[in-house]
């Protein structure tokens, strides 16, 4: 078992401990997701990154930390590999965003 697979285990004993697979749909986790994604986003409103990331740390581990939960319970919903997902998603994302045409630019991929 990989240290992945360890962490999903985790967070699965942690979940049906208390009986709450049954709110985690796909649909439910998914605006969860995005929930906490936007709680980490507020931490930078209006804020210079330096001044969150030197000030914020441990808030931003904890919504960090809700979003990469999230994500591994829908994956293990939909009984997909993370680690398997995220190489397939590297290698479009290298077909998209050539070296020789991405280095150094921060344009989209329709752009260069």
């Amino acid at each position: 078992m990989n240290n992945t697979e360890k962490l999903i285990q985790e967070i699965n004993e942690f979940r049906e401990a208390r009986n709450w697979r049954q709110y985690h749909n796909e649909k439910d986790l998914a605006i969860s997701l995005s929930l906490e994604a936007s709680e980490l986003l507020e931490l930078y409103q209006w804020k210079q990154p330096e001044e969150v990331n030197e000030n914020n740390r441990e808030r931003i581990e904890e919504e960090l930390a809700d979003v990469l939960i999230y994500s591994y319970m829908i994956a293990d919903n939909l009984d997909m590999d993370i680690d398997e997902i995220i190489r397939k998603k590297l290698v479009k994302n290298s077909e998209k965003y050539p070296v020789e045409k991405s280095k150094g630019s921060n344009k989209k991929y329709d752009e260069l």
